[in-house]
């Protein structure tokens, strides 16, 4: 192989001048002395000045064999596969998956579940019928905890970092290549009509020789239908077709795809192009009832060395210019004053102006712009869920034309105590229009947009930042937040054990940091001869927590009270807590120190914020002794009227779901016990109404 490479560019320039050598005998002519005379030139350099026909002859049979073998060496390597008769005879769009190789991985173990493998393999959608096949969707449903470390020719649809657990199947999207069109346009021209995802990453167990294959692989395009795929081998495929039976909307024929919905919007506008550098406006509108983001932080990835210039309505967290000086920018732009450039980092991260900047005629000035990083839901202000930013964005070779504009991806936002986002790949959609800025009836149309969808996640265990414990009047324990609720200190887990369940507290622990509980958790445990265990369970670790305790319970409903903590240096402005039961869905009757109401659309419900000059949920007193947590709370009152044979101390006066400023804060898995000599405490209407009027009084005297 090493002599086919050094003759593999002699062979092409053979054939190339044996082709000239058949349209005319000048060209023969020049065949025949350009090629012979660089074969024996080597070999007089080499001190061979004699070199017989019959060796020249050998050489050139050499260079053939080489030749031909080099082109089946690199046709292996860069052509796919035959397809199978399936394919060929398929009339809408092929999709397969070849398993090519795998290497086991360290460490060895013995396990044979255990081991990890590293492979490689490769996916196709081919289009073969008469249509183009917009914006191709292909599911593979991996099985063997794959993890992925490279993928190339395609994008994963969730636009997760890597390394990328896909052990239960994922979803991938075109990345340049989105639209596969159809062989009539093109003149079967595969690299228009077929998009190849290499694939390679770690997958475990399956022992050789067995191959470790896929569940299943299908298209997830609205309208179309997968049969179950054939495999042979190391080969999967199947070929789909448009569903006769489906019903797709008839939509306007554009050349863009339609907006999506979702919780989080992101609209990438581009207002002003040029050859080498373009304007751009990023718009977020929170469209989820319970969404919210405080102190947002935006980031995403650029792919084609592009930096920002200069941006308005809000500001990088670092100012950076040194990677464009070193870099492919600095090359290009040799002229340029690379001070003035505001950054250049691959990964920006990008927060909102203060609001004091909104009227700052350098950095401001911008509609949506300058609130402090806070997105609030529509429900609570509409004129405040939604943040605008704009920035010039510099382009380098070969990207140098006014069309060439690729916007960014990877894109990821987060906030201070918030629900966690998964975004989407950007999508190209119709462009966006924009009043116009002099006060005319008109519209201003975009050049060019894009859209990235973002939603909102279940958190997973020990992986939120707010928990819930749960108290009652027939109980005087309380049931408190989970162990590393919302994550565990490895540092720490010497010291406490985060595997053992909470213990149960005495009510006034709940005021006392974690770490000054010990001592009374450990007395009460000792009083009511609970079990200790020998090393006691970590915190909860949450910078919020919210207690909710049962107050009462009588014939025609239940009273409960909730106090919410701040154990962070953090104040919350405007907060809000929405309280989700699976029993009692419409009992909510009245909340006696907020603002409350329900909401029908999220199964009823109970939307809880504070009244204005008391929406702060102030921070940590740290400067006391112990430690002071800022606190709020009230009195929720509930009818039986729709659920007479709701049992509260079973649970059906706990919510089911609690969630603090867009975070779904973590449960207890159990609730408070009625004890067996303690009666159910029935409490007069009157006395009820009493004691509610008593406690509004006090609260608000507070």
């Amino acid at each position: 192989m090493l002599q086919c490479d050094l003759f593999f560019t002699h062979f092409w320039s053979f054939h190339a001048l044996h082709f000239l050598s058949l349209q005319n005998t000048t060209s023969h002519s020049l065949y025949h002395h350009i090629h012979f005379s660089f074969l024996l030139r080597p070999r007089k350099q080499e001190g061979m000045a004699n070199t017989s026909l019959s060796s020249v002859a050998a050489i050139v049979a050499l260079l053939v064999s080489c030749g031909i073998l080099i082109q089946e060496c690199e046709g292996q390597g860069q052509q796919a596969k035959a397809l199978p008769p399936a394919g060929e005879t398929c009339n809408g769009i092929f999709i397969s998956y070849d398993f090519l190789k795998r290497t086991k991985e360290y460490p060895h173990v013995k396990n044979v579940t255990a081991q990890s493998w590293a492979f490689s393999s490769t996916a196709s959608v081919l289009n073969t019928g008469k249509e183009v096949f917009k914006a191709w969707k292909l599911f593979i449903e991996f099985q063997h905890d794959e993890i992925l470390v490279s993928v190339s020719g395609g994008n994963i649809e969730e636009a997760t970092e890597f390394p990328a657990s896909v052990g239960n199947g994922t979803t991938f999207v075109g990345a340049s290549q989105p639209d596969l069109d159809s062989a009539i346009n093109t003149a079967q021209d595969l690299t228009q009509i077929q998009a190849v995802i290499d694939l390679t990453g770690t997958q475990f167990g399956v022992k050789p020789p067995t191959v470790p294959m896929p569940k299943t692989i299908k298209l997830v395009n609205d309208g179309y239908k997968c049969p179950k795929p054939t495999t042979h081998k190391s080969s999967m495929y199947a070929c789909c077709k448009k569903d006769p039976k489906a019903k797709i909307s008839v939509a306007k024929k554009t050349k863009f795809l339609g907006r999506q919905k979702g919780d989080l919007l992101i609209s990438y506008d581009v207002t002003q192009v040029y050859d080498d550098n373009y304007f751009v406006q990023v718009t977020m509108d929170n469209e989820h009832f319970l969404g919210r983001l405080d102190n947002w932080n935006l980031t995403w990835e650029w792919t084609r060395g592009e930096f920002i210039y200069s941006m308005k309505g809000a500001f990088t967290r670092e100012i950076e210019s040194l990677s464009c000086i070193n870099g492919e920018a600095g090359k290009y732009y040799a002229g340029l004053d690379f001070s003035k450039v505001l950054n250049c980092q691959k990964n920006p991260i990008v927060s909102d102006l203060p609001s004091e900047k909104y009227n700052d005629s350098e950095l401001g000035k911008i509609p949506n712009c300058c609130r402090d990083g806070n997105l609030l839901p529509i429900l609570m202000d509409p004129s405040k869920s939604k943040s605008a930013f704009t920035m010039q964005v510099y382009k380098i070779p070969p990207d140098l034309n006014k069309t060439a504009i690729y916007p960014p991806e990877k894109w990821q936002i987060t906030g201070i105590l918030n629900p966690h986002y998964k975004c989407g790949l950007p999508r190209r959609v119709e462009p966006v229009r924009f009043p116009d800025t002099r006060g005319l009836k008109a519209e201003v149309i975009a050049i060019s947009s894009w859209q990235i969808v973002c939603n909102i996640t279940k958190p997973t265990r020990r992986n939120t930042r707010c928990c819930v414990s749960f108290s009652s009047y027939y109980n005087d324990s309380v049931v408190p937040c989970n162990t590393c609720a919302c994550g565990c200190d490895s540092t720490n887990t010497k010291k406490c054990n985060p595997n053992s369940p909470a213990m149960l507290l005495p009510a006034e622990a709940l005021l006392i940091p974690f770490e000054n509980r010990s001592a009374k958790t450990v007395a009460w445990a000792k009083m009511k001869h609970f079990t200790i265990p020998k090393r006691l369970p970590c915190a909860d670790n949450c910078g919020v927590s919210i207690n909710w305790h049962v107050v009462s319970d009588y014939k025609g409903g239940w009273s409960a009270r909730i106090t919410m903590f701040n154990w962070m240096t953090t104040q919350f402005e405007n907060w809000f807590t929405a309280l989700q039961f699976k029993k009692t869905p419409r009992g909510y009757q009245a909340a006696y120190s907020f603002n409350a109401t329900t909401i029908p659309k999220l199964n009823h419900t109970i939307f809880l914020q504070g009244f204005i000059g008391a929406n702060y949920l102030i921070a940590l007193d740290n400067k006391s002794n112990p430690h002071v947590p800022g606190k709020q709370q009230s009195i929720i009152s509930f009818t039986k009227k729709y659920s007479p044979n709701i049992k509260i101390a079973k649970g059906d006066g706990f919510p089911s779901k609690v969630i603090f400023n867009g975070e779904e804060c973590s449960l207890p898995t159990r609730f408070p016990v009625k004890s067996g000599n303690q009666p159910n405490v029935v409490v007069d209407l009157a006395y009820q109404l009493l004691f509610f009027a008593l406690a509004f009084t006090i609260t608000q005297l507070l």
